[in-house]
């Protein structure tokens, strides 16, 4: 069973603008609404440390292209069981940036959550991505 989620909001602001505050975790506390604390390098098969909805996840960077996206594969307790591949896209219009960020669930207990992915998880996307639109459109007004 897998299960896609996807949300997107559009930024006025450049793509290094959006990368650098999207890989620049030690700010994650103060302004992130869904992934409420991560550690590590943001680079191609790292091992980060991610807090997401009270959960604590040490997924696997698999995409890092700067300015661009980035992916990483996280899973509760074994592969199979439960996987995540989360996406963040940045892509560069005329005037303004689309940020994409989406999931693809995988794994035997996807169909226990779903519901719960669908509404609460994303809820915590868009969340965010209000959230970094708002940071990124105020710094890039000062």
């Amino acid at each position: 069973m897998s299960l896609k989620l996807s949300t997107e909001v559009t930024i006025n602001s450049t793509s290094e603008e959006i990368w650098k505050e999207l890989t620049e975790f030690n700010s994650y506390p103060s302004w992130n609404p869904f992934i409420t604390e991560i550690e590590g390098v943001p680079n191609q098969n790292n091992q980060i440390k991610a807090t997401i909805g009270g959960m604590k996840f040490s997924p696997l960077v698999l995409v890092s292209i700067p300015n661009q996206k980035l992916e990483w594969l996280g899973k509760l307790l074994f592969k199979g069981l439960f996987d995540g591949k989360h996406t963040f896209e940045i892509i560069e219009k005329e005037s303004h940036c689309l940020f994409i960020q989406s999931e693809i669930f995988t794994g035997i207990l996807v169909p226990l959550f779903k519901k719960k992915l669908k509404n609460d998880t994303k809820q915590g996307f868009e969340a965010m991505n209000e959230a970094l639109k708002l940071r990124v459109e105020a710094k890039k007004s000062l």
